[in-house]
Order: structure tokens, then C-alpha cells, then sequence
């Protein structure tokens, strides 16, 4: 299954000029400096904005020289940057309007999980004027997946939302994510929303696509946009498994087994790790008797100098995944690297996220009350039993 298109588009002021072929599955950022075309491109993709060029979504073809399938036509949802509901309806009827008009022999998503998910059950009766901006973006991801979509489109769902709705939000969008069975596409100008949730990313440039990589190809990159702060790293992708009596938490990856500090509450599960370059030294042996515990077989695959007399290397692991160490010239000099030379990563520290964000218990798959009472605030009276809960579901009242 793939995703080919090409558009082309010509403004006074502006060229959109982008080519591209991509597995219809996972997530693909689009990422790059304001003004770039991410957006433009975006309203491409969905019949919004009309290019020249051609858009196939695996054996459904969109657009082509001659023909054009209309927004309306097109099987999609769309989350945008300010969340675009009804304001006259409640939230279930913002639900419901994308639902009753899908017919029923082509909703695939459970209407009633999806509700649950997205803690959207004590909100059904409020208006779309009564709810917060988090609730507003919650309520639009809901809308849109109740479309039953074979294509999702998030047009910076985070960026008019404050630090707290963000950092509730990112969560729901790491589970969708890793359990989307629909391709997403994630504009963002964040570095932190790429590592947590794409799978790929175009990099773009004055409306054209630069590179169109894995994301661990985009961070492999010495100069990559994505970089936070000039401070170069990595994604290590794995199996996050439960602590341990002695405060040790595994991680697992191809690479090997990594030891973290057990500090988080999240569950057992799928998990992306962060390593920063200025956290991995290198030796040419494994090195006894030391705090650090994380040591790793690696392959020096490229040296880049740098300001200030530091290099900058990419080390191959096992398994495929790369890692970035920083190191003086001097002690690149002294360890006699090169491209090729056989070495060992010690990862002294690295920050991770769980991509079930601590809100699923990793046995049944349900957010819990906890994460609901965070994400939605208290239950409303009369809400505590799944037979009231369902009843709000079906009529939308208290």
C-alpha cells in the first residue's frame, strides 16, 4: 500500500513543487520553517487547494490530469490548527455529524471506544463554546476518526494550545499513532511532536520536499532542523518493561537491552528513548568497574567537525538504530576513530516516553479513571456507572 502525489501550484509569491511516494502507513511529519508550503500541501492532499499533479491513495485515485475528486468525496478527516466545531451543537452532535452521514457498512472504528479513548463521555452534553481549548482539539480528533478516514491529515493540532493542553494531548496522539491503521499526516513546527509521534519525515523547503526520510535517517543528519537547540540526538525505539526491586527499569531495543532510571509511572509497552550526543562517550572496549551501565557494541560510521574542537560521530548499534556521540578532537585523535572503526557507546543518560503515555494499563488496553479525571477534570454527578455512561452516549444527556 502506498501514497503517491505530486503537485504543483504557482502564486505571485509563491511555488509549490513536490513529488513524492510514501508506505500508506504510520505517521509522516511535515516539517520545516513557516511559509514553506507544509500547509498548502496539506490542503493538497485533501482537495482544498487546486493543483496541477496527481494524488493516489493506494488503488483509489484522487487526482489526475482530467480528473479531480471533491473534498467531500474524499474518504479523510482533518484536524486543524484552531479546532473547527459546530458551535450550535453539543459535542455529541459534532460526533455524530460525520458518523450518521458515513454509511453504516463502512464505519470501521468502534463509535463507543473512540468516546473512551479520547475521555470525551462527561463532555457529550456541553456545547462547543462551553469547552476548553484541549476539549475543542479532543472533540475535532474524535470527529475526524469517526469518519472512518483512509487518510488523517493534523494540521498543527498542538500549536494554539497552552503548555498543559499540549503535554495532556501528546499522549492521545503518541497511541494514535502507534495504533493508527490509517496513514497520518502531522504538519508541526515542534522538534519534540516529530520525535514522539512520526514514523517518516519531509523536510521542506520554499515549497519543495528537501529529504524524505525514516526518522532516524531525518536525526542521523549533523545539520538536521530537527535538532532542539543545537543539541544533536537520537530516537531508539523498543520495549519498555517494569521496574524492577532495584530502581532499574529495562528498555529494550535491537540493539540490546538498555537500563533506565525508574522514575516513570507508565505502563509496560512500546516506548521511543532519547538520546542526547552529549550523553554518549565512546571507548575502544567494554570498561569494568564504572557507574555507567549502559554499554553498547557500535560501529563508528561517520566523523563531522565541529566549533569549538568537538567532532561530532554517528555510531551504528546492531539491529540498524543509530546513535550520535560528541567528543573533542583531541580524544577522536586519541582513540585513533575513523569511519569503520569498532567501538563501544556509553550512554550515561536519556530521556524516554512511553507510547501509551501512562494512560493505558498495558493488559486491557482502557484509559483508567486517573487519566480520565486528568484529561477531562471531575466526573459529573450520576456519571459513575458504564450503564449511565453508555445511556449519555446513546442520547447525549445527563
Amino acid at each position: 500500500m502506498t501514497i503517491s502525489a505530486a503537485f504543483h501550484l504557482q502564486r505571485p509569491d509563491f511555488r509549490l513543487e513536490v513529488d513524492f511516494e510514501l508506505p500508506a502507513t504510520g505517521v509522516t511529519a511535515l516539517f520545516g520553517p513557516s511559509g514553506c508550503g507544509k500547509t498548502t500541501l496539506l490542503r493538497a492532499m485533501a482537495g482544498l487547494e487546486r493543483c496541477s499533479g496527481h494524488f493516489r491513495l493506494d488503488d483509489q485515485c484522487w487526482q489526475r490530469d482530467g480528473f479531480f475528486m471533491p473534498t467531500h468525496r474524499r474518504p479523510l478527516g482533518y484536524v486543524f490548527q484552531e479546532a473547527s466545531l459546530f458551535a450550535h451543537l453539543s459535542v455529541q452532535g459534532n460526533l455524530d455529524y460525520g458518523w450518521r452521514r458515513l454509511p453504516a457498512a463502512l464505519r470501521r472504528d468502534d463509535r463507543d471506544e473512540i468516546i473512551d479513548w479520547l475521555g470525551l463521555t462527561p463532555l457529550l452534553p456541553q456545547r462547543a463554546t462551553e469547552l476548553s481549548g484541549g476539549q475543542r482539539q479532543r472533540v475535532a480528533i474524535g470527529r475526524a476518526l469517526l469518519t472512518s478516514p483512509r487518510l488523517l491529515l493534523l494540521d498543527e493540532p498542538l500549536s494554539a494550545l497552552d503548555t498543559r493542553a499540549k503535554r495532556d494531548i501528546l499522549p492521545l496522539l503518541e497511541r494514535l499513532s502507534a495504533q493508527a491503521r490509517v496513514p497520518v499526516f502531522y504538519v508541526t513546527h515542534a522538534p519534540e511532536e516529530v520525535e514522539r509521534l512520526a514514523d517518516r519525515v519531509l523536510l521542506m523547503e520554499e515549497g519543495r520536499i528537501t529529504h524524505n526520510d525514516s526518522l532516524q535517517q531525518a536525526l542521523a543528519r549533523p545539520c538536521s532542523p530537527l535538532f532542539r537547540d543545537d543539541e544533536t540526538a537520537a530516537i531508539l525505539e523498543g520495549q519498555l518493561q517494569q521496574t524492577l526491586a532495584d530502581g532499574r527499569r529495562p528498555f529494550d531495543c535491537s540493539a540490546g537491552r538498555l537500563w533506565l532510571a525508574g522514575t516513570h509511572t507508565a505502563g509496560a509497552g512500546p516506548a521511543r528513548l532519547r538520546v542526547l550526543a552529549s550523553d554518549v562517550s565512546v571507548a575502544l572496549a567494554p570498561v569494568p568497574d564504572i557507574s555507567i551501565l549502559n554499554q553498547l557494541p557500535a560501529r563508528v560510521l561517520s566523523l563531522t567537525p565541529g566549533a569549538g574542537g568537538r567532532v561530532l560521530l554517528m555510531l551504528a548499534l546492531s539491529g540498524g538504530q543509530q546513535i550520535p556521540a560528541q567528543l573533542s578532537a583531541y580524544s577522536v585523535g586519541q582513540l585513533q576513530l575513523e569511519a569503520g572503526s569498532e567501538c563501544y557507546a556509553l550512554i550515561k543518560a536519556a530521556a524516554w516516553w512511553a507510547e501509551n503515555g501512562g494512560l493505558k494499563t498495558a493488559a486491557s488496553g482502557r484509559m483508567q479513571p486517573d487519566a480520565i479525571r486528568r484529561l477531562c477534570g471531575p466526573r459529573r454527578p450520576g456519571c459513575q456507572s458504564a450503564a449511565h455512561r453508555r445511556r449519555v452516549r446513546r442520547t447525549g444527556r445527563w
